[in-house]
């Protein structure tokens, strides 16, 4: 399984790369295989604040629907046009393509409180 060392995770499955003050965020490589084949991606946050640990949206799977979290406070910038026509992106670039959200962070020395790689690795036992 993939853990890229430029990315902090949550506890809840999401990573995210910060670039200044931007964020980009989606779901992890071990969630999306927890979820199976993803076929729609429900996101109605846009242009608005969001806190930390808060919902953003969910992700619908075959099987089962599984709120998002934002990993720091922000406001939704940018919603992955992508993902409307095409949600199984998620299951095959999670860190690519298959992204959620830009979020403009409130604070971004927060993200430097989120798990690196390693402790995420070690969350997920892989």
């Amino acid at each position: 399984m993939n853990f890229p060392s430029n990315l902090r995770y949550t506890k809840d499955h999401e990573w995210i790369l910060l670039e200044g003050n931007v964020a980009t965020i989606g779901i992890t490589e071990f969630a999306q295989r927890e979820l199976g084949d993803i076929v729609f991606v429900d996101i109605n946050s846009l242009n608005k604040p969001v806190n930390a640990e808060e919902v953003f949206g969910t992700v619908e799977a075959v099987k089962t629907v599984s709120d998002l979290f934002m990993p720091v406070a922000g406001t939704v910038s940018e919603v992955n046009p992508a993902l409307d026509g095409s949600p199984e992106l998620v299951n095959q670039d999670p860190y690519g393509e298959g992204w959620m959200v830009k979020v403009t962070v409130n604070n971004p020395a927060d993200v430097e409180g989120l798990l690196d790689a390693a402790a995420y690795q070690a969350l997920v036992g892989e």
